[in-house]
């Protein structure tokens, strides 16, 4: 768990742009609300790689949104059979999984389905909440935080200080 803090530290406080950080966790979401094993996690996987974001940003927020999947995978199994069982929606539900591709992205498991729908709904919403308020923080709040006792500790330890490295390599 310090690790998790010590990344998003890192990112709020790193000369990356707040889209890259927002994007980042925002991607991060999908894959944390998801079940892993899906098919649209690769291509979250892919575009978190190719695509310019902030990649402690994103496994924090793989991280925390995990532990909200967990949480919530009730409340998307219920949405996910839903829209599952829906008459109207059923003809496209055949259509879709006589395709192998479709098979393979696993839309036919009730939790995959609702948690896909509610992430990707959530998604822009959430990309413009963090953007402004990583800009909120970096104007107000940095300065101040940057002289807690904790924060100073946090920049000191060997986890910092490898992942700025590494930061700096790229």
């Amino acid at each position: 768990m310090l690790t998790t803090l010590a990344k998003l530290f890192i990112a709020l406080n790193s000369e990356n742009s707040p889209k890259q950080i927002s994007y980042a966790i925002a991607l991060g979401m999908i894959i944390g609300l998801t079940p892993l094993f899906s098919l649209h996690n690769l291509v979250i996987l892919f575009l978190a790689f190719v695509v310019r974001v902030h990649l402690g940003a994103f496994f924090a927020g793989w991280t925390v949104f995990s532990i909200l999947g967990l949480l919530f995978a009730p409340l998307f199994a219920s949405l996910g059979h839903g829209l599952l069982t829906l008459p109207a929606l059923a003809g496209l539900w055949d259509t879709l999984y006589q395709s192998t591709f479709m098979q393979l992205a696993h839309f036919h498991h009730t939790t995959t389905l609702g948690s896909l729908l509610v992430s990707l709904i959530v998604f822009y919403p959430l990309v413009r909440l963090l953007n402004h308020l990583i800009l909120k923080y970096r104007t107000h709040i940095m300065a101040y935080v940057l002289k807690f006792k904790i924060v100073q500790t946090l920049k000191a330890s060997k986890v910092y200080k490898a992942y700025s490295q590494l930061q700096g390599a790229q």
